[in-house]
């Protein structure tokens, strides 16, 4: 089973449990600056609704590039995510691109910016 995360489409955030090229499960919502509280609850819950458990993941796939559209924390969330992920695993963690067909392997996964970092304070 593929754990993906995608977290470079503004607040909105994707994940999926695919087995080969097939999507099992497949969720996307809102989070709104709160990319890193929303993002674990809800990949265990496609877990759960999926019957599957973190023990079922053989690899992660995370969109790590973003566009010029693509919030620097948002991107950074997904891939540190999938790292920390990954290496609790002990599993892959495949880095790409949105439109990639295949992806690159990696142990760890670099965030690609392609705009220089904007971080500004937010009262949330």
């Amino acid at each position: 089973m593929t754990l993906y995360i995608n977290t470079t489409q503004g607040h909105n955030i994707e994940v999926a449990i695919k087995k080969g090229d097939k999507i099992l499960a497949k969720k996307k919502f809102s989070a709104k600056f709160r990319q890193a509280e929303k993002l674990l609850p809800e990949i265990k819950k496609i877990l759960d609704k999926s019957m599957l458990k973190l023990s079922n993941i053989e690899k992660i796939q995370v969109v790590n590039e973003g566009t010029d559209r693509t919030s620097f924390t948002a991107l950074r969330i997904g891939v540190v995510t999938a790292n920390a992920l990954g290496y609790a695993l002990g599993v892959p963690v495949i880095g790409c691109r949105m439109s990639d067909v295949g992806c690159r392997k990696f142990n760890i996964v670099k965030p690609i910016y392609c705009k220089e970092p904007n971080i500004t304070a937010h009262n949330a």
